[in-house]
């Protein structure tokens, strides 16, 4: 026997708007469950349905065209990081944004990104013949295309940039241009500028030499990464399918997916600034996203088959009702992606356009691409189903969290709120040299600065005046800085073409190791001449994560009420997307947690290869709630939608929920695992960003799919009965109105067959 599969309400708004209907039933109340559907014929979702049958009679053409767009596609995506940027941490419109365009303007300068550490080979940098080797070595430096502002200890610089023994000294330069330019730049200047000679040993280190080394390891790590994740993913997804012929056919709808990214960041590139780490991101996403779309359209093609519907009629029907599932999906990712557009980093802002390009081309995948593969190859993808197939261990679970809700859910929710706990010591810092591994060459450098030098020269705050003002005015400001906790000294005014004054500061390395916020903060509120700017490296730092600290409520919100209103379209019901909000909330915590146990305060720390810095640098937490908070209620619309399902076929909650998750729960669980493994595989890398990324990520994946879907959202469903399923009669309406549930209440007759005449 079919079952009866509703309208959804775009079809029946678009017949509403063009047709007349004959009849319609009267409104149910808000808690009386419908009676049970009998049998009647299927109404899938129209445009999947047409789409559906496109696939199945032009297989043959689909097929040829997706393979043509993929090499296309792949030609011009392999292209992509020639053109995409780097970042800085700078905040446009910021305070220090302003210092810096002034520095440039009028001073020719900025912050000294290069810098060489010079060791004196007979061990006193102060020797004539040391000293004459490093004064011709700053010459050198300054003759370098590029270079301004060059400034040595020899050459009458400030004493702050010779070490404490006396052994060592700094020569410290600024490449003028954008971090993409600087950084390429810094590619063959720093192998030409490391070497040894008869008097010195020099080092290359500096901010953004530091940064060109984290961007080079991210890539090899995320190489690598996906090198590992490749075959294991085509093995595992072997192992749930059964058949080979799926597992590859899979993959390659997420290959097509990562392609298509790639190529569409390359094409946004020339219009607007890109980020290179979007296109990493990219490569994680596409290929999970499509292969969890999928997982789903497969495996209700299956389901069809088993049914005993003939392969091309079980293609349409599989397209229809998992595909319309899979556009929920990819919008609920899409929207929670799109949120990071509210924060003015292109760097962030280049996430959100990966993750819509993800979800066009992984959609598209899996709703035109797959059901022509299935169309051809079907048959070879096929595993009969028995009656049984699927009620082992998460029938299982879900039977005893219904029987004992309470108990299940306080179980479970008492687990994660341990897991979370650490959240409550989330500390907000900044980057530095300690993102990188232990003995890559820009970090030794650093840290011997750290060392044996007093002050941080290459973390001058720089101090604008933009007025002219009297000098011994400026001279009593000055002396008043070099009395602030943390400052190591200032050094003596300079004046620009506009008669503005400069006063570099140079901080303590105590003060760059501490809270560094609060160090710009006193500097700011110093009492000093009306209208000064502060500038320099550790204020844009600073003002980078003020910004996105006083964004983030914006961000979350906007997440929040964005797939608060896609679950009720889905499910017409207020509980169920304020339940489904709560559930995310909780796995996150998770995630939190183990950021602050294990990346903060260092857990694990030798197990996973990395330096714990006491604190969290904020834009990976952002970054890493608006992917996994998306995954997560991606996995939520898969199952509720399943359930709803159920529901509207017998009117039984219970029923529903279990039958729900007997379908829905070992695929969602086997998607969850692949996904989670290729996240982990980032660990792997010397990059502490990443690790952050594939740990809290894995994990987070992982308690979401098991504990949360199969145990707390059962028991939660349970104790909620028919509430599960209302919302106010005027949101009622609403919801028949503009809503994308299968089928509006109105449109159900009688004993719930459906009846659809129209005239």
């Amino acid at each position: 026997m079919r079952r009866d599969y509703p309208e959804p309400a775009f079809q029946w708004i678009f017949q509403r708007a063009f047709q007349r209907p004959v009849s319609t039933s009267s409104e149910r109340g808000p808690m009386q469950q419908e009676p049970s559907p009998q049998a009647g014929p299927r109404t899938p979702f129209a445009p999947l349905t047409r789409l559906g049958r496109l696939a199945v009679r032009r297989s043959g053409a689909v097929l040829v065209t997706a393979l043509l767009l993929f090499l296309g596609l792949g030609v011009y995506g392999a292209g992509a990081q020639a053109d995409l940027d780097l970042a800085r941490w700078d905040a446009p419109g910021s305070e220090s944004a302003t210092a810096a365009r002034i520095l440039r303007e009028d001073f020719s300068t900025g912050n000294p990104n290069l810098a060489l550490l010079v060791t004196a080979r007979g061990g006193d940098i102060d020797d004539p013949a040391t000293a004459r080797a490093a004064r011709a070595l700053a010459d050198e430096v300054a003759a370098l295309p590029g270079v301004v502002d060059t400034r040595t200890y020899g050459n009458g610089g400030s004493p702050a940039l010779r070490s404490e023994d006396g052994s060592r000294a700094l020569i410290l330069a600024r490449l003028e241009g954008s971090a993409t330019e600087t950084r390429a730049r810094l590619a063959t200047l720093s192998p030409l500028l490391t070497r040894t000679t008869p008097e010195l040993t020099v080092q290359v280190g500096g901010q953004e030499e530091i940064s060109r080394q984290v961007g080079e390891q991210a890539r090899a790590d995320f190489l690598t990464a996906e090198v590992l994740v490749l075959p294991a993913v085509v093995l595992l997804l072997i192992l749930v399918y059964r058949r080979t012929a799926a597992a590859l056919i899979t993959v390659g709808t997420g290959l097509l997916s990562v392609v298509g990214t790639l190529a569409g960041l390359r094409l946004l590139a020339q219009f607007t600034p890109v980020s290179t780490f979007a296109a990493n991101i990219a490569l994680v996403l596409g290929l999970g996203l499509g292969i969890d779309y999928s997982l789903f359209l497969i495996t209700r093609y299956r389901e069809e088959r088993a049914a005993g519907h003939p392969r091309p009629e079980a293609v349409v029907l599989a397209t229809a009702s998992a595909g319309r599932t899979v556009l929920f999906s990819g919008v609920t990712v899409a929207v929670s992606l799109s949120a990071l557009l509210v924060f003015p980093f292109f760097f962030l802002s280049s996430f959100a356009y990966a993750g819509v390009l993800v979800v066009l081309t992984a959609v598209a995948g899996a709703v035109l691409v797959l059901p022509a593969a299935l169309a051809r190859w079907g048959h070879r993808m096929e595993r009969p189903a028995s009656t049984s197939a699927g009620r082992g261990l998460w029938h299982r679970i879900a039977l005893r969290a219904l029987r004992r809700p309470a108990l299940s859910a306080a179980a479970v929710l008492g687990v994660l709120l341990i897991a979370g706990s650490p959240l409550l010591g989330l500390r907000f810092g900044l980057p530095d040299e300690r993102t990188l591994p232990a003995g890559t060459s820009s970090r030794t450098t650093s840290e011997i600065v750290h060392r044996e030098f007093a002050a941080e020269p290459t973390d001058t705050v720089h101090v604008v005046v933009p007025s002219p003002v009297d000098r011994t005015e400026l001279a009593a400001y000055a002396a008043g800085l070099a009395r602030i906790p943390g400052v190591h000294s200032v050094e003596p005014p300079r004046y620009g073409k506009s008669g503005s004054a400069l006063l570099a500061v140079l901080p303590t390395q105590q003060a760059m190791y501490g809270d560094v916020p609060a160090f710009v903060e006193r500097i700011r509120t110093a009492d000093g001449p009306p209208g000064i700017l502060v500038g320099g490296y550790p204020a844009e730092t600073t003002d980078f994560r003020a910004t996105l600290l006083d964004r983030l409520p914006v961000v979350v919100g906007l997440v929040l009420a964005a797939t608060f209103v896609i679950l009720f379209l889905l499910t017409g019901s207020l509980l169920l997307p304020a339940k489904a909000t709560v559930l995310n909330l909780l796995s996150l915590s998770v995630m939190f947690g183990c950021l602050v146990f294990v990346f903060q305060d260092g857990h694990f720390a030798s197990a996973l290869g990395f330096t714990p810095t006491g604190s969290i640098e904020p834009s990976i937490p952002i970054l890493m709630f608006c992917i996994v908070y998306g995954l997560s209620m991606d996995y939520e619309v898969f199952m509720l939608a399943r359930i709803k399902e159920e529901y509207e076929r017998t009117g039984d909650t219970e029923r529903a929920v279990v039958e729900g998750i007997r379908r829905s729960a070992p695929l969602i669980t086997a998607a969850a695992g692949i996904l989670a493994l290729s996240f982990a595989a980032y660990a792997t890398g010397g990059v502490v960003f990443l690790k952050e990324l594939g740990v809290g990520a894995a994990l987070t994946i992982l308690v979401d799919a098991t504990l949360i879907r199969v145990v707390l959202l059962p028991a939660t469903m349970r104790l909620a009965g028919r509430a599960n399923w209302w919302a106010p009669a005027p949101l009622r309406r609403l919801h028949r109105r503009i809503g994308l549930s299968e089928a509006p209440p109105a449109e159900r007759a009688p004993g719930g067959v459906l009846r659809r005449e129209y005239v």
